[in-house]
């Protein structure tokens, strides 16, 4: 029989929540560290509201502490986590239409040191390129948004993020295939074109 490659995330992740399970105060804190901001992307991603994000990733907290009992800690806390943030993205998406797009530059550098490193006309391009794309995001439906923002932001795969969206892996994929035309699509329509 071989043997089953064991995940070191996965058992990293299990142990801080058994920890935090057994009453560890800063076994929870750890975890709210490790995933606030990935949290807290993938919300602005669907929302496009930096303010409400905030808000429902504390929410997104606060539930996974709520119903930490019910993780199976033989699957990764961070998809469990991420599903929590999702679904209470939708349900108050369903309640509440967004107003404004309010994105900060997605990767791990700070936006600010990115852009002052860009040269004048490069900085102009890059956040007229930004302007398009954040507009055209917003124009998907909520799901691609958050398949798109799983795929290229937390680099998961598409099971995973089959997992998180609630749907299997083929319909994650389709919806990654079809946000990204969409978005080609509308980039297209606001000028921008690949070989530009």
């Amino acid at each position: 029989m071989p043997d089953i490659p064991i995940d070191p995330e996965v058992v990293a992740e299990a142990r801080l929540v058994s920890e935090a399970l057994g009453g560890s105060q800063s076994a929870f804190e750890q975890i709210v560290r490790r995933y606030q901001r990935p949290v807290l992307s993938l919300i602005a991603r669907m929302t496009g509201d930096r303010a409400l994000a905030e808000d429902l990733a504390q929410e997104t907290f606060v539930k996974a502490f709520r119903h930490l009992k019910r993780f199976d800690r033989s699957r990764r806390f961070s998809s469990w986590l991420f599903r929590i943030a999702h679904n209470t993205t939708l349900d108050t998406l369903r309640k509440v239409r967004p107003q404004v797009l309010a994105l900060e530059a997605s990767g791990d550098g700070d936006p600010q040191r990115e852009v002052a490193a860009a040269p004048l006309p490069d900085l102009v391009e890059q956040a007229a390129l930004g302007a398009a794309l954040n507009q055209a995001l917003q124009s998907l439906r909520p799901e691609y948004r958050a398949a798109i923002a799983l795929r290229y932001d937390q680099d998961l795969s598409f099971d995973e993020i089959g997992h998180i969206l609630g749907v299997p892996e083929v319909t994650a994929r389709t919806y990654v295939h079809r946000a990204r035309k969409e978005l080609a699509r509308s980039l297209a329509l606001a000028g921008w074109t690949p070989s530009r």
